[in-house]
């Protein structure tokens, strides 16, 4: 009788799906939530009285809450229930969106953002943690249907808030919609069980010591490429209507196809991985969204480039955040203090390129977007001609 594994109840594997298609719907809600920001920077802005340049002052606030979120998230599911922290999560995040368009002044706006970037990050490494618990085994594929979901969310919202505007409203009226779609997952997540807190009391603490050069480069990696995806995700609107290529309308579409292409070219990565190594993925990756880039400079009459930049662009940079993930694992123990440092990285690429961006593009040119991209690009492509020369050394 030893030698069999007995398989859960189907009661409880039921259980565990409608858990997970609970997280699925809240990180729908993320992705509604942080593809949002992108189409509504005119908008914000002239609300606010402030030039884009000082706005984007906007991404530092948000990504510095995301990572504070993201960190403190960590150290709170460890401690309580799972379902009851995302739920306020996500109402604290509703709060913020119904405030956003109402706010009179940059700094109470600041201010909006940086709490929400916190709740936001809370949520992101929370729903993670949870789909851990609940699928000790077997997590790969529902781990990969929560971050399509969350492209699907990234997908939708341009569409809702280009609709919403199509139908007589304005931002302050989509705001507040996508605010109201994230109450089918709170209410959702309070009708399920919270999963067992996996402790870890007997497991001894990694050195990282040796794993130094390893841990920087990869936060480097992600740098380069969330500074990448949110600086081409979040300028696109405000690049196409300043350029003429876009009414807002479209521009919107623009928006919502960069982060379709972003989704579906996730969900491919995962055969191409297994045909593929990581830094063979994560060099296609770099070079492509360069490509994209350098598309998106090649005319500044032809609006089909730009179409074909955005998808493009999407497709390139998908990838990459996993793909670094996986590159440090084959390396090193991943551990919690590593993944702090992968996340001050991330964060660090996704205030500071778009900042700049917004720096440029009104005192230089609206080009800055994509310049600002292919120069983000080639911090990537140094950072994995470090990373195969620490392979070849065998470091």
């Amino acid at each position: 009788m030893g030698g069999f594994a007995l398989s859960p109840p189907a009661a409880v594997v039921e259980g565990r799906r409608q858990t997970a298609f609970a997280y699925y719907a809240a990180f729908v809600g993320l992705g509604l939530v942080l593809a949002s920001l992108g189409p509504t920077i005119p908008d914000l802005a002239a609300h606010t009285g402030t030039t884009l340049s000082a706005f984007s002052a906007v991404f530092i606030a948000h990504s510095t809450g995301y990572l504070a979120g993201a960190l403190l998230g960590g150290r709170l599911f460890d401690r309580f229930a799972g379902h009851p922290l995302l739920v306020a999560m996500l109402a604290i995040i509703a709060l913020c969106m119904v405030v956003v368009p109402l706010c009179p002044s940059l700094s109470l706006l600041l201010f909006v953002f940086s709490v929400m970037g916190v709740s936001e990050g809370s949520l992101d490494a929370g729903g993670n943690t949870l789909l851990v618990w609940l699928f000790p085994t077997g997590l790969g594929p529902w781990m990969n249907g929560l971050h399509f979901f969350f492209g699907v969310g990234a997908l939708a919202s341009p569409l809702i808030i280009a609709g919403i505007v199509a139908q007589g409203g304005d931002v302050t009226h989509a705001y507040w919609a996508l605010a109201a779609l994230l109450l089918p997952p709170m209410i959702w997540l309070l009708l399920r069980p919270s999963p067992t807190i996996v402790t870890h009391h007997n497991d001894a603490p990694i050195d990282l010591r040796p794993h130094r050069t390893t841990i920087l480069l990869t936060a480097g990696l992600l740098f380069a490429a969330v500074g990448a995806e949110v600086g081409f995700g979040n300028w696109l609107y405000t690049y196409a209507l300043h350029q003429g290529f876009a009414d807002e309308a479209t521009g919107r579409l623009m928006t919502s196809v960069f982060w379709g292409a972003f989704t579906v070219a996730r969900l491919l990565a995962i055969p191409l991985a297994t045909r593929m190594g990581p830094l063979s993925v994560l060099l296609l990756s770099f070079l492509l969204t360069g490509a994209g880039a350098a598309l998106a400079l090649g005319s500044t009459t032809d609006v089909a480039w730009l179409w074909g930049a955005t998808i493009l662009g999407g497709v390139a940079v998908a990838p990459i955040f996993a793909t670094a993930l996986s590159l440090a694992g084959s390396r090193m123990p991943i551990s919690g203090r590593a993944t702090g440092w992968f996340f001050v990285g991330s964060s660090a690429g996704g205030m500071t390129v778009p900042w700049l961006i917004g720096q440029l593009f009104e005192s230089v040119s609206p080009q800055a977007v994509f310049w600002t991209i292919l120069i983000d690009v080639l911090l990537g492509l140094g950072i994995w001609s470090a990373l195969r020369l620490q392979r070849q050394r065998g470091e």
